[in-house]
């Protein structure tokens, strides 16, 4: 039953994802905060055909924690759901950190170049930071809130991956504050294979931390414990050894 439900939404969501591509293409002349609106129009329904066609609920804690002025977020990354879901709940649209490849496939990537994202060419180091603060600085000027996976890509549910200074450093380059993010989407929505499972993901929002006067490697650590510490509390099962 599973499979049958991911195929039919995998069906209905590329067909919607095939005509809005062409929606946001027709409507590039529009100012950005309606091309926003109608791409977030996407992603609710994106994630409404996931809620009804697959079972995938959801719940956000933590929305009280955002504050006013510039914001990095330096969130768990464990699926394409963040992606889509975030933009819906944060006060402000919102910029992702992203391989630049995206932007080439057809339809899903023109939606996300209708959005602002950041696009960077991870395969030049230096030459990617550089892009994320000169696009990310002008980003969170024009009102923006910037989306860094510390980790640098996604990871299964229960594990952890090497957390990167690179955030931390664009979040202190550009004197914003930093709310770490856990999630568990993973578990609902799989990296490495298009069935869906029913459940519910859990989207948690920590507590900003000032970057003034921080360190990178040390702001990296504490996003790090944040995040891996509200882990266990969300998804405690697969945790189990450290019970």
């Amino acid at each position: 039953m599973r499979f049958i439900r991911s195929i039919l939404f995998f069906l209905i969501w590329w067909a919607y994802t095939f005509i809005w591509g062409f929606v946001c293409l027709f409507t590039c002349w529009m100012p950005f905060s309606g091309r926003y609106k109608i791409a977030s129009i996407w992603a609710r329904v994106t994630t409404g055909l996931a809620w009804v066609i697959c079972g995938i609920r959801y719940q956000v804690k933590g929305t009280e924690n955002f504050p006013k002025g510039p914001v990095v977020l330096l969130s768990k990354h464990q699926s394409a759901w963040e992606t889509l879901f975030t933009m819906l709940v944060l006060p402000c649209p919102v910029s992702f950190v992203l391989k630049k490849s995206l932007l080439y496939i057809p339809f899903f990537g023109w939606v996300l170049a209708f959005l602002r994202m950041i696009p960077i060419d991870r395969g030049k180091r230096i030459n990617a930071f550089r892009q994320m603060v000169n696009i990310g600085a002008q980003r969170l000027k024009d009102g923006h809130w910037i989306m860094i996976f510390p980790e640098g890509t996604r990871v299964p549910p229960g594990t952890k991956g090497k957390y990167q200074n690179g955030g931390a450093m664009f979040a202190i380059r550009t004197k914003a504050q930093v709310i770490p993010v856990a999630l568990n989407s993973g578990e609902c929505w799989p990296k490495t294979t298009f069935v869906k499972t029913p459940g519910l993901i859990t989207l948690s929002f920590g507590k900003p931390i000032s970057t003034e006067g921080r360190k990178a490697d040390e702001l990296t650590q504490e996003v790090e414990t944040w995040i891996e510490g509200e882990m266990r509390r969300i998804s405690p099962h697969l945790y189990p050894d450290e019970k």
